[in-house]
């Protein structure tokens, strides 16, 4: 036993949230002398998480096996909130005391680069320019296909199960006239306001089996728009309604949500700025 364990044992005894079991609660001695699969028998809690642990939510939940509190898992989480999102524009800024020819520089860039990353172009700016903080507006996409495809798997993600899309649509509209959207934000960030300005949110087909998910707002939380299609294909599932998907976003409780969806299928494909970042550049 590593060091420190009997002392966690006796610590999660504290937590109100932790379930310890006894051996004798999964384990039927009864059975047999020795442990096999057929000596285990249900915990009380099975069939009932739902209810008694979680209170209804549809709380995403992240399962660690081991001793402690999870402190692995957490940091994980908190370190790749977006693994695997894409990207078909990003926008950087850097500083520098000298002038530097922007094509030379790109060209330079992309040689030391991986293959699954290209600078487009390298122009000036205004000294106090933000490439994060000057941005007016960011548009992302989220596709989803419906049919196997080994061509799609990359950046979509696949959906077994029928969709109402007209329905979705309709949910999505509702984003157009709420501002803030706490339901869908990563929790325990240091962001300051979950307060968003969405323009633009609405699913439409490209393929016979492939469907994307537009969202443009002038700034996003973290995680958010994972967790609003998430919420949406719930609604599109016929497992929550245009009032239940309003309510979600009223309650301002991200358990009140849907799951997040895996970020292999998200792309950020625009960020627009007004043309003063460009102000007294000769």
């Amino acid at each position: 036993m590593g060091h420190g364990k009997l002392k966690k044992f006796s610590e999660n005894e504290t937590f109100a949230c932790l379930l310890q079991p006894a051996s004798g609660e999964v384990l039927d001695r009864q059975a047999g002398e020795f442990w096999s699969p057929l000596n285990l028998k249900d915990h009380p809690m099975k069939g009932h998480w739902n209810e008694k642990m979680f209170h209804g939510r549809n709380c995403p939940i992240v399962l660690e096996l081991g001793c402690g509190k999870g402190e692995y898992t957490t940091s994980l989480a908190e370190r790749n909130p977006d693994a695997g999102v894409h990207a078909h524009m990003m926008v950087a800024h850097f500083d520098s005391s000298s002038e530097i020819e922007g094509s030379w520089l790109t060209d330079k860039l992309n040689r030391i680069l991986p293959q699954d990353i290209a600078v487009s172009r390298v122009v000036r700016v205004r000294d106090d320019a933000h490439a994060r903080f000057d941005a007016k507006a960011r548009t992302y996409h989220y596709r989803v296909y419906t049919k196997k495809n080994p061509f799609e798997r990359q950046y979509a993600t696949r959906i077994t199960y029928p969709l109402d899309f007209d329905l979705m649509n309709e949910a999505a509209e509702y984003l157009l006239q709420v501002n803030d959207f706490t339901s869908f934000s990563k929790l325990h960030t240091d962001t300051k306001t979950n307060i968003c300005r969405v323009v633009c949110a609405h699913w439409r087909k490209i393929d016979d089996d492939l469907w994307q998910f537009e969202i443009t707002a002038d700034r996003f939380l973290r995680n958010m728009v994972r967790a609003v299609v998430g919420t949406l294909i719930e609604v599109g599932r016929g497992r929550m309604t245009l009032q239940d998907f309003k309510s979600v976003i009223e309650k301002k409780d991200r358990c009140a949500a849907g799951d997040s969806m895996p970020g292999n299928a998200l792309s950020l494909v625009d960020i627009k700025y007004d043309n003063t970042i460009f102000e007294g550049i000769e």
